[in-house]
């Protein structure tokens, strides 16, 4: 293998084909070797042929009637009893040996001639073979009937040379059949030897021809010898970058030229990362800085936030406190409006009250002057009265005292009714009075029950405004919260990007101990393109 593996790739490729045809030869030598062994009247034909000949020798064929023949001959010299039942049983075993062999070749393709001569012409004769010999010849044996059985035996007799001769046509057909399927056997054996040797040389002439192309093709696409090829690969294997690729003028396509790009690229890239992990370093560096700067400034931003956050709460607190307070003015001047509104309701009913007082004092005053109307009456009659008594003389004396009488009642009345009068006038003229000032007092009361309704919506009002200011400073002491949590994280990834930093400038640090291995020309990674162009 060492040897081989030392060789020119011409050379492996001469001895692979010199392998594939060594291999061809012996696999056409093998294959006409087995073809003749198993060819038409080759050993193993003729092993199989021999076996069925002589098995057809040996047992007589189930399909010819010649056995069954001779049993009934053997029966008709029968003398025992037993020895006839052995017979008639045997030839009941070969009909039935018969018919199964005879359903087999009804379900096989024979040609026509062979069909009608077989099937038929051979068949019929011997279905009546076997109906005469267990309709008539049997029984006539059985009954000891010697000129019945002689007779059936006679009917039997033709019916077999029938049969027989039906079979020896048949069997003179297929043996020319047979002798002319082994001739066109052999000849298309013939044939087909003659077509694997001219395919197996054109197989060996195409592998030839196609290795060539191949070991022609690979060549070029390698572009020179693989161990050339290896050893550049174990050379940028090791990190070694400044050798040079050799290739042949106009290659544009092979391997080596594919290697010499990518040596020459691989260069560029390392030139270019050295450079990026100086600038990266530089720039690890710097961020570690900023990260720090505002580190400071984030937790200086929490603590304010924080501040703002204990504010918020004790403003929200005395907002809540205020609102309850508006809350509880709001309840009093509901309550107040409450009771301004029944005594409205008081006054209206005392107004109700008083113009009844007064309507009553009106129809009293009146009534008095009635009376007065009538005390005025019974005065000018008792005047009358006592004007007749004086005329009457002695007989009006009695008439005049109590004319008299009844004119003192009647002025004592008018009196009364006077004074009642003046009285009621006077309490009509106050009870008029009291309405108006109870009608005062209710209009007083409505305008007290207006300006109590308007400063209990004013109170709503405040305490609503006390509710949505407490609701808003929640809202703000929410997003207070919020930005503090938001400051808090930014902090952690503050920390968070400081330590990044701090590991990337230990990577970079990896970095350049990891590219340190390449070597390149100095001149390259003076001209290696810079961190941004490289990213971008």
């Amino acid at each position: 293998m060492n040897a081989i593996r030392h060789l020119k790739l011409s050379h492996r490729f001469s001895i692979l084909i010199a392998v594939f045809a060594v291999g061809f030869l012996l696999y056409g030598a093998w294959s006409f070797k087995t073809i003749g062994e198993l060819k038409v009247n080759g050993p193993v034909y003729q092993r199989i042929v021999q076996g069925k000949d002589l098995i057809a020798d040996v047992l007589p064929p189930p399909e010819y009637i010649i056995e069954s023949y001779l049993v009934s001959m053997q029966l008709e010299r029968a003398t025992g009893k037993p020895e006839q039942d052995a017979l008639v049983d045997r030839l009941k075993t070969l009909k039935s040996e018969y018919d199964a062999r005879h359903e087999f070749w009804l379900k096989e393709t024979l040609e026509p001639e062979l069909a009608e001569l077989f099937l038929k012409q051979a068949h019929q004769p011997a279905v009546a073979f076997y109906a005469a010999a267990f309709n008539e010849f049997i029984p006539a044996m059985q009954k000891n009937d010697g000129q019945a059985a002689t007779a059936a035996m006679a009917k039997m007799n033709r019916e077999y040379e029938a049969h027989r001769k039906a079979v020896d046509q048949v069997v003179q057909i297929t043996t020319a059949r047979n002798a002319a399927d082994e001739a066109q056997a052999r000849e298309r054996i013939e044939s087909a030897n003659a077509l694997l040797l001219a395919i197996l040389a054109a197989s060996l002439g195409a592998a030839v021809a196609v290795a060539a192309v191949i070991m022609r093709g690979l060549l070029a696409e390698l572009g020179g010898e693989p161990r050339y090829a290896a050893e550049i690969t174990r050379k940028i294997a090791a990190g070694d970058l400044t050798m040079k690729v050799e290739v042949k003028d106009g290659d544009r396509d092979s391997l080596l030229h594919s290697m010499k790009s990518m040596q020459e690229v691989l260069a560029q890239i390392v030139a270019n990362i050295k450079t990026a992990v100086d600038c990266v370093s530089t720039g690890s560096h710097q961020i570690a800085s900023g990260n720090v700067d505002l580190s400071t400034r984030t937790e200086e931003q929490a603590n304010s936030l924080d501040a703002s956050v204990t504010s918020m709460q004790k403003l929200n607190h005395i907002i809540k406190q205020n609102a309850d307070h508006g809350l509880h003015a709001n309840r009093l001047a509901m309550s107040a409006s409450e009771v301004a509104l029944k005594g409205g309701n008081v006054v209206s009913q005392v107004v109700e009250t008083m113009e009844s007082i007064n309507a009553s004092s009106k129809k009293i005053a009146d009534i008095i002057g009635v009376i007065d109307g009538i005390a005025f009456q019974t005065n000018i009659l008792a005047l009358n009265a006592a004007v007749e008594a004086a005329r009457a003389g002695e007989q009006g004396k009695g008439f005049a005292v109590v004319a008299a009488e009844v004119r003192q009642l009647a002025q004592r009345s008018a009196a009364a009714a006077r004074e009642i009068k003046n009285l009621i006038g006077d309490s009509v003229d106050k009870v008029d009075t009291g309405a108006k000032l109870v009608d005062q007092a209710g209009a007083t009361m409505g305008e007290i029950l207006a300006s109590v309704k308007h400063v209990s919506d004013i109170i709503g009002e405040i305490t609503a405004a006390g509710q949505a200011q407490s609701t808003g400073i929640d809202q703000i002491s929410h997003a207070i919260n919020v930005m503090d949590e938001a400051t808090q994280q930014n902090a952690a990834l503050v920390e968070e990007a400081a330590a990044a930093a701090e590991s990337l400038k230990d990577q970079a640090a990896s970095l350049a101990q990891l590219v340190s291995v390449f070597k390149v020309d100095e001149a390259r990674v003076a001209r290696a393109t810079p961190l941004a162009a490289v990213l971008t």
